[in-house]
C-alpha cells in the first residue's frame, strides 16, 4: 500500500513538472521587430559589381512583417526603389511610375567615378507583395540582378513610431467612408529604431492562446484524475 502511494505521488510530481515545462510553449514566443540587412555581407549591388548576387534567394524563406526594416548597404552609384506595382517592378522603370505606389529611397546621383558608401533604411509599412530594385542607368542594374520581391505579413502591426500621425485619431464622419486608403510611403525615416516597447498585444492572438491553454490544461487534469484513480 505504501509503495503504491509512493508511485502515485511520483506520477503526480512528474505530471506537474511536465505542465510547468509546457506552459511557455502554450503562449508562444513574441518575436521582436527585425532589421534585415539586404544581401548580408554582399550588400546591395548589381551583378556587374558582385557577380554572385541573388537577392531573391536571400529573401526567400524569411518572414517579413509590418514594422521591420530592410537595410541596404550600397554606394551612391546604386539606388533603392520600392514599389507595390508589379508592372513597374517587371519593367525596372521608376521614371514612368505614377501615383504613390512607388518611392525612391536614395537621393544621390549616379556616377562611375565619384562614389561614396550609402546606407538606406526602409521600413515595411504595408501588408502584401512589395518589390525592390535599383532604378539607375535606365534599369540596367535591375536587369543585372539588383531586384527582389517579398511578402509582408501583419505580424504585430505597425508600432506607433511608424504610423502616419493622421491615422492615430479617428477622422470626423469616418463611418461614411467605404474603405481605408492605402498607407503612403513616408520619406522621413533615416535609421531603424528599436520599437520593442511600442508593441501592443493582439487581442485575437491572446484569446486563441488562452483557448489552447485551457484545452491543454483540461487534458492534463483529466490525465491526473485517471492516475489518481489507480
Amino acid at each position: 500500500m505504501q509503495q503504491r502511494r509512493y508511485s502515485r505521488l511520483c506520477l503526480l510530481s512528474l505530471s506537474f513538472s511536465c505542465l510547468l515545462l509546457l506552459l511557455p510553449s502554450f503562449f508562444g514566443p513574441v518575436d521582436a521587430y527585425k532589421n534585415y540587412t539586404v544581401g548580408d555581407s554582399l550588400g546591395w549591388y548589381d551583378a556587374t559589381v558582385k557577380s554572385n548576387v541573388n537577392y531573391q534567394k536571400w529573401a526567400d524563406g524569411k518572414n517579413f512583417s509590418l514594422g521591420d526594416f530592410l537595410i541596404f548597404n550600397t554606394d551612391s552609384n546604386h539606388s533603392v526603389v520600392q514599389t507595390y506595382n508589379f508592372t513597374t517592378f517587371k519593367s525596372c522603370d521608376y521614371d514612368n511610375s505614377g501615383g504613390n505606389e512607388t518611392a525612391e529611397w536614395s537621393s544621390t546621383n549616379p556616377s562611375n567615378t565619384l562614389t561614396q558608401a550609402v546606407t538606406v533604411a526602409v521600413p515595411l509599412l504595408k501588408e502584401g507583395p512589395t518589390f525592390f530594385f535599383s532604378g539607375f542607368y535606365d534599369g540596367d542594374q535591375c536587369q543585372n540582378g539588383q531586384h527582389f520581391k517579398i511578402t509582408v505579413s501583419h505580424g504585430k502591426g505597425l508600432p506607433d513610431s511608424l504610423k502616419d500621425p493622421s491615422d492615430q485619431a479617428p477622422a470626423p464622419n469616418a463611418a461614411d467612408y467605404g474603405s481605408t486608403p492605402d498607407t503612403d510611403v513616408p520619406f522621413d525615416f533615416n535609421n531603424p529604431h528599436d520599437q520593442d516597447t511600442d508593441v501592443k498585444k493582439d487581442s485575437g492572438s491572446i484569446s486563441l492562446h488562452v483557448k489552447n491553454l485551457d484545452m491543454k490544461l483540461n487534458g492534463i487534469l483529466l490525465s491526473l484524475g485517471i492516475l489518481y484513480m489507480f
